[in-house]
């Protein structure tokens, strides 16, 4: 029977970061399936596929390029929300899972006879409870818990400021962790971050239902001929954070850089004082790391088709979206055993050379090794590829979603009746 889904997605940037993608693809496929979808996004909006229905909720945008942390004019104001968000950036807090969910609620509670189920993707804001309140199926996507970033965050924090800064800064996962106990209805996107969100979160592991996301292998598929550029290495950093582990990747190319010619291109923003850029200029790396962004799938699929090697350095991932979009192109994956990785990517030495985190010398040998070793790099591609394609489609992603639902509603009525 279609199904009428109301999407949230509190920001969803179309390039970078999985929420955007998350968004883009699972809408595009469920309505391929014959259902009837509309996102409601704040800013960053999304890029979405014809047939997918958007609402903007807007926010103040206050974390927007090039003016990140502006003071709003005071015509922005238009409701008590706008004045919390303000107030929460003020005190150096992150205020949009919060303010999202509550213009979610404020829209939403006046529309809900229009829609089946309401999916929330990793907001978990305090407004879904209001919702769930309304009778109407609430369930929500938790990539993985926001508290593993923190504690990464606070690891590489130098001093007590710092530290108090990051606290401040994901005070907004409380609140996630109360909401998540609460919604009976829960998805996650593997195993390793299913066991995270029991931990961090507190959540009962009958809440959680695994279901892995995909990638477009029409898009995300090999080259006809060899595009490959010699000494070429491509990542993704969605953000110039801990979590990433791009300074232990830009570690191991100055390492390389003393044997042989390499070039890392990071898909991503260079962060003005970040790690990653301090790391550049103490290793004298400026003539050797390049960053691009804002780039469409069709021109990061040609990216990885052009490596010799791709490479995911991550402290911890709950997925990996670059994970398998690399493998899908057929780039030789060296990539860490943090988080899901191993889930995601299969054995090492199968599909991708596995490297513990943050081990700089063991990434800088197992890049070193598909470097020289064509045949390895072949084998590596055409095993990352077959596993893809095999297990990590957004249709099939989709039909598990879309099947959830459907559990989760059938729930909600005969929780009615009793």
């Amino acid at each position: 029977m279609p199904l009428r889904v109301a999407l949230l997605s509190y920001r969803s940037k179309p390039h970078s970061g999985g929420q955007g993608i998350y968004v883009r693809h699972l809408s595009r496929e469920l309505v391929r399936l014959g259902h009837q979808v509309e996102v409601f996004s704040g800013q960053p909006l999304p890029e979405l596929d014809p047939g997918v229905g958007l609402t903007p909720l807007p926010s103040l945008d206050l974390y927007r390029e090039p003016d990140p942390f502006r003071t709003p004019h005071w015509s922005e104001f238009r409701s008590p929300v706008d004045v919390l968000e303000w107030s929460i950036m003020i005190t150096a807090g992150f205020p949009e899972p919060l303010t999202f969910s509550l213009r979610a609620w404020q829209h939403l509670r006046e529309r809900l006879a229009e829609f089946d189920v309401v999916h929330d993707n990793q907001c978990l804001g305090y407004g879904l409870l209001g919702l769930r309140r309304t009778g109407v199926p609430v369930v929500a996507t938790i990539h993985h818990p926001i508290t593993v970033d923190r504690r990464l965050e606070l690891a590489a924090a130098a001093d007590w400021k710092r530290r108090y800064s990051v606290r401040r800064w994901y005070g907004f996962t409380t609140m996630q962790a109360r909401v998540a106990r609460r919604l009976p209805w829960l998805t996650t996107v593997s195993g390793a971050a299913r066991d995270e969100i029991v931990t961090d979160f507190g959540v009962n592991p009958e809440q959680l239902r695994v279901i892995g996301v995909g990638v477009d292998v029409d898009t995300f598929q090999p080259a006809t001929t060899d595009e490959v550029v010699p000494g070429r290495i491509v990542t993704v950093a969605s953000a110039d954070v801990p979590l990433k582990g791009l300074d232990d990747l830009i570690e191991a190319i100055a390492k390389l850089r003393t044997e042989r010619d390499v070039e890392l291109v990071v898909v991503g923003k260079l962060r003005p004082g970040g790690a990653a850029e301090q790391s550049i200029n103490r290793l004298g790396l400026t003539d050797a790391v390049r960053f691009v962004s804002g780039i469409s799938d069709a021109d990061l699929a040609a990216l990885f088709r052009s490596a010799e090697v791709a490479v995911v350095p991550s402290r911890y991932e709950g997925f990996s979206l670059p994970a398998i979009e690399a493998m899908a192109c057929g780039a030789a994956l060296v990539a860490t055993s943090a988080g899901a990785l191993p889930e995601v990517t299969g054995p090492d030495g199968h599909a991708v050379l596995q490297v513990p985190p943050s081990d700089v010398e063991a990434m800088t040998g197992a890049i070193r090794r598909i470097l020289d070793d064509p045949a390895l790099r072949r084998r590596l591609g055409a095993a990352g590829r077959a596993r893809v394609v095999e297990n990590f489609t957004w249709t099939r992603t989709a039909q598990r979603t879309a099947d959830w639902y459907a559990e989760a509603i059938e729930a909600q009525k005969r929780a009615r009746t009793c």
